[in-house]
């Protein structure tokens, strides 16, 4: 019986059409399809990608603005939700930035509720 080594040789030495020849007649006695082996090779791949389109779990909520009316209590609701001190919570508010990061998607869908009530622009990334 020849090695696998042998048969690849050998199998490499033949034309194009002597290989799709060899693959139908190997269908046909094992019945089996060499199709079903393509396929499985792309699935195989995506499934790696699967981890890249995962949903995202970590978000940062980011305060681009404020309407200068309702300032005020833009700024109680920062301190409230930051804990930052009242000149810091005054100049996140003027400056924009980032108020929180790495939370849930429940907590940041929240936090721009309160914000977007106190009159606040606010971007969840």
């Amino acid at each position: 019986m020849a090695t696998k080594e042998e048969i690849l040789e050998s199998i490499a030495q033949m034309s194009v059409m002597s290989v799709a020849d060899l693959i139908k007649m190997m269908e046909e006695d094992f019945g089996v399809v060499a199709a079903a082996a393509a396929v499985a090779g792309p699935a195989a791949a995506g499934a790696g990608d699967a981890p890249a389109e995962e949903e995202q779990t970590e978000f940062t909520v980011v305060l681009k603005s404020v309407d200068a009316a309702k300032k005020i209590a833009c700024i109680k609701e920062v301190r409230g939700i930051t804990g930052l001190g009242l000149k810091e919570a005054k100049d996140l508010c003027e400056n924009g930035g980032n108020i929180k990061e790495g939370v849930s998607k429940e907590e940041a869908a929240s936090i721009k509720e309160k914000l977007e009530a106190a009159g606040c622009v606010i971007e969840v990334k």
